[in-house]
């Protein structure tokens, strides 16, 4: 089992204990943190679904988000994360979400968002969400690697966080 599917493992392991559900909204993963998830023998117990928003009119279109909010801050920016997450607790049954939008290069960076920038949210059903922009070194495939562990982890944490407050 590799690292990713042992924490979406953990991590349906909480849900399942909370009853609770996850969907996914994720840009530069391309679906990467969903096949984590569905590589788990019954995660259709608590995870309800991903959202692979690649395009800015997919972003729109599937998850609400408003063109302004595009423009204004562009794809890559904690915003949009924060967009993406709510857009996708509204458009599922989920009590819990993540996005995931970033620059995976080799190309697409810019000074003020090199190749390697991802920023990410977590939401939850309460109205809480929280964005953190990262910046991942290595290739396409290690930055996306890199983001989806990270996402993983973000979840993790928060659902402990939850749990101790409960």
């Amino acid at each position: 089992m590799s690292e990713l599917e042992k924490l979406a493992e953990r991590l349906g392991r909480l849900l399942l204990e909370r009853g609770e559900w996850l969907a996914a909204a994720e840009s530069c993963t391309g679906g990467w943190l969903a096949q984590s998830v569905t590589a788990i023998a019954g995660s259709s117990a608590w995870f309800d679904r991903g959202f692979v928003t690649y395009s800015n009119a997919a972003k729109v279109d599937m998850l609400g988000i408003a063109e302004n909010t595009l423009e204004r801050h562009g794809a890559v920016s904690e915003a949009v994360a924060r967009a993406m997450a709510q857009g996708a607790l509204a458009h599922s049954r989920a009590d819990w979400s993540v996005a995931i939008t970033g620059i995976a290069g080799p190309s697409g960076g810019s000074p003020e968002k090199p190749v390697g920038t991802v920023c990410f949210a977590w939401a939850w059903t309460d109205g809480g969400c929280e964005a953190q922009t990262c910046h991942f070194g290595g290739d396409r495939s290690a930055v996306r690697e890199q983001s989806v562990r990270h996402a993983l982890s973000g979840l993790l944490e928060r659902l402990g966080s939850a749990t101790c407050l409960a």
